[in-house]
């Protein structure tokens, strides 16, 4: 079969191997022939060896993560799913699967579920990582409740986006940064209040009584927000460590959310994917063969929405 795959560290490092040993199907696991893999920036990191020290890699190693497929091949154990099932959600190696830059894939059960009905498998493909991590941020981490308000910083990046669309779901009230062509995009999407980040800093335009900021940006964006939140108020960051001294401070409650993503997050983002709650915009797809391409795409920083390798 066709993989992406790396054999050392380095940009240019990905090739396209014709001959790579299918997958053979294991306990609690199934094989999915993949109809379309999601781009993230995990994936380049890892390719230019950015995590080389905490999570070293065996080469050759097949890159990507999120996938949208049919089942192929069930194992022992398995229940719940049969061949021919449409399936979503994760088949990264460092998740116990095979690389989701391939046309056949391993997957953990504990890690797929249906693909939502009304999406096309790129639209399913964009959604586990950015989906699993927004629901683990404001239902899991915050809590957060209708009439409750939240910033969500980056409002128009990928998990932004479908963190925006979920709290509005719960019924909160939702702020959120952006600029440019973003602002329209947001609003589009139901926020609440927008700030022009590039026009004015937030502090000075929200009030400080928040009940949750949600961190995709990192930086002084983050120490800058632990002032509007309200006593008792949480933070949610993708990228920073808790700062100890500014939860004392503000009577704050800091998070590092390092996303897991699990069968019972992938079934409350399908079910709310085929509510048509979720809006789901794919910036440009690239065929398996330019997986390398893709992933330079993406590292460009020049995206918006979601990057899809279509490989079926």
């Amino acid at each position: 079969m066709k993989a992406a795959r790396i054999h050392r560290y380095g940009a240019d490092a990905v090739q396209i191997d014709a001959d790579v040993p299918t997958p053979q199907v294991q306990p609690n696991t199934v094989l999915v022939r993949v109809h379309a893999a999601g781009v993230n920036p995990f994936d380049w990191k890892l390719r230019a060896g950015y995590m080389a020290q905490a999570l070293p890699l065996t080469f050759p190693t097949t890159l990507g993560g999120d996938f949208s497929g049919v089942i192929t091949a069930v194992g022992t154990g398995v229940t719940g799913f049969s061949v021919g099932d449409e399936v979503y959600g994760q088949a990264h190696i460092l998740t116990g699967g095979t690389g989701s830059f391939a046309e056949i894939a391993r997957a953990s059960t504990a890690t797929i579920a249906r693909k939502p009905k009304n999406l096309t498998h790129g639209e399913a493909a964009s959604l586990p990582l950015v989906g699993a991590s927004a629901w683990q941020a404001l239902v899991d981490h915050m809590h957060l409740l209708p009439k409750q308000k939240i910033l969500i910083h980056g409002g128009a990046g990928g998990i932004g986006t479908i963190a925006l669309r979920i709290a509005k779901y719960i019924g909160a009230y939702v702020a959120t940064t952006a600029t440019g062509s973003d602002i329209a995009y947001v609003k589009e999407l139901g926020a609440d209040e927008i700030v022009d980040y590039k026009a004015k800093k937030f502090e000075d335009v929200l009030p400080h009584d928040l009940d949750a900021v949600f961190d995709t940006v990192a930086g002084e964006t983050y120490t800058r927000s632990f002032p509007m939140l309200k006593n008792g108020g949480v933070i949610v960051s993708m990228l920073e460590k808790p700062n100890q001294e500014l939860m004392e401070k503000y009577g704050v409650h800091a998070v590092a959310q390092s996303t897991e993503i699990t069968a019972e997050r992938l079934q409350k983002i399908a079910e709310l994917a085929n509510q048509g709650i979720l809006k789901i915009h794919i910036d440009r797809t690239f065929p398996l063969e330019e997986a390398r391409e893709a992933l330079s795409y993406l590292e460009s920083g020049r995206v918006h929405g979601k990057v899809v390798i279509e490989v079926r």
